[in-house]
């Protein structure tokens, strides 16, 4: 068996190379839209005694809004001094392993397109090789389940953390009478919505890559080379 490099760009003609470049686009994305967001809400302090004021919180990966600064200390508002005061969440834990799985995808992805080009003739003569692809397309199918479903959560986490329901909350001041506080500009969570939306598809495009990968493996073609001869269909004898 010849174990040197032979480029065969021929298996990303193939479903399942094929589809491995899709999932190597799909996890660059998901990773982008999530990892390299920032965003700032801006809170409006409307006052019966004394001047207006406005708050801003600004907040990005990993979403450790508790750390994210709403009020400096000993800030006057409405003639009255506020403390130090944080936004209350904590999303990172989700955000985090949402784009840890997304960029072990990423790597992975770029390790079996090198095997499918330069080794393929290895791959397909070893038992190991498909196994091992089959086995790890469905960890991560599994995976890409687990973290869009909490990411999703961890999201909207994020979205309620910064609206105006949690700034009062949060902001004694915002519950005297005479003071109304309400989030006047929303920071843009669209890329966020759409690194859901992404993780959802990665997790299709490798459930249905694993079918392409199992067809690899001997334990599809000990299925068949199992069925009995007559089972089998016939080819007519010639005339």
């Amino acid at each position: 068996m010849m174990t040197g490099l032979r480029l065969n760009w021929s298996p990303l003609k193939e479903p399942l190379g094929f589809i491995k470049v899709l999932e190597w686009f799909m996890a660059v994305f998901a990773f982008a839209t999530c990892g390299g967001y920032a965003g700032r809400n801006v809170v409006s302090v409307y006052c019966s005694e004394g001047a207006n004021g406005t708050l801003s919180a600004t907040f990005s990966y990993p979403f450790r809004l508790n750390q994210v600064l709403l009020v400096e200390s000993n800030t006057t508002l409405c003639n009255r001094t506020v403390p130090e005061t944080h936004l209350v969440g904590n999303a990172s834990s989700s955000a985090e392993f949402f784009v840890t799985i997304a960029v072990l995808a990423f790597l992975y992805c770029m390790v079996a397109l090198l095997v499918y080009v330069g080794y393929m003739h290895i791959y397909r003569d070893s038992d190991l090789g498909p196994i091992v692809d089959f086995m790890m397309t469905v960890f991560f199918a599994f995976f890409w389940l687990v973290c869009s479903s909490a990411w999703a959560r961890g999201l909207q986490t994020v979205k309620n953390a910064t609206g105006t329901g949690a700034i009062r909350e949060v902001l004694p001041l915002c519950r005297e009478a005479g003071v109304v506080c309400e989030v006047s500009e929303f920071a843009s969570m669209r890329s966020l919505n759409i690194s859901v939306v992404f993780g959802y598809l990665n997790m299709i495009m490798w459930a249905g890559n694993a079918w392409f990968a199992y067809k690899e493996t001997r334990w599809n073609a000990q299925k068949y080379s199992s069925q009995p001869a007559g089972s089998r269909a016939q080819v007519p004898a010639p005339i």
